[in-house]
């Protein structure tokens, strides 16, 4: 990708918080549907000494959500940004999920590749590709607009897979992004941002995102395999890393205040 792109998408970082501000307060109403974790009610007779009853946290593998802190609101993610950006991998704030198996890492992959508006973004990537005419020797017209369109569609099914599926499995890492959705606008952005290099394991604990790093660094490898001889080589693979990179902190960002501008642009409508 062009290094217009990743200007573009940098400038999100700014407006995203900003638009996130000029809108109502943050709170939000909290869903029946993830139960904060409770004790469960225990009648013993007087007569007899309590004996201790099953564990009440469910396992790590055990299915359903549970909410972290039953005094904060939950901001909600919606599976898409404004209907045409993929959001699958976003968390609702104060929720904690149970880890993803190999297979569900695999499905959201698969499920962030093949929506419908990841087809639309591949569409208008390749359409600014073909007017800017990023790379001449692709041509123009249709068949032009085709070869921009394939080899985007490739980056961005190579890229998702590396980064959601294949190095989170081998590394046990979870590719989720987490919503933070408190403690103000500066670290909502620090947090989103760092993201791109700190992430869950499946133990639930921080490290670093091996999974985001090397996937965009095989992901800008891979490219050279389909792209034209003038598109390939180190300094090339290394830019395309770099932009993948802004692109996913940007993004990060993106999300974390999607659910504050979605509250005041839609009224809390699912978009």
């Amino acid at each position: 990708m062009s290094g217009s792109i990743a200007a573009s998408i940098t400038s999100l970082v700014l407006l995203a918080p900003m638009m996130a501000l000029s809108q109502s307060p943050l709170a939000e109403l909290v869903s029946t549907e993830p139960q904060p974790i409770q004790n469960a009610p225990q009648s013993s007779p007087q007569t007899q000494s309590p004996t201790p009853g099953p564990p009440q946290t469910p396992l790590p593998d055990a299915p359903g959500a549970k909410v972290i802190d039953p005094n904060e609101p939950i901001l909600r993610q919606t599976p898409r940004i404004m209907g045409v950006l993929p959001n699958f991998t976003a968390v609702d704030s104060n929720i904690r999920l149970p880890r993803l198996t190999t297979r569900e890492k695999f499905v959201v992959a698969m499920h962030d590749s093949v929506d419908y508006s990841s087809f639309l973004l591949v569409a208008a990537l390749a359409g600014k590709g073909l007017y800017s005419n990023a790379m001449p020797s692709l041509g123009t017209g249709p068949a032009g607009y085709g070869r921009y369109y394939w080899r985007e569609f490739a980056d961005q099914v190579s890229g998702t897979f590396f980064t959601e599926a294949i190095y989170p499995t081998l590394t046990h890492e979870d590719p989720r992004y987490y919503t933070l959705g408190k403690n103000g606008w500066f670290k909502r952005t620090t947090y989103a941002i760092t993201r791109t290099v700190v992430t869950e394991n499946d133990r639930g604990t921080n490290e670093f995102n091996l999974s985001e790093i090397g996937g965009n660094a095989s992901e800008a490898a891979l490219s050279n395999l389909y792209y034209p001889a003038s598109e390939r080589g180190f300094a090339n693979t290394a830019t395309n890393f770099a932009t993948q990179t802004v692109i996913t902190a940007a993004a990060n960002v993106l999300k974390e205040f999607w659910p504050d501008i979605r509250k005041g642009l839609f009224q809390g409508k699912n978009k």
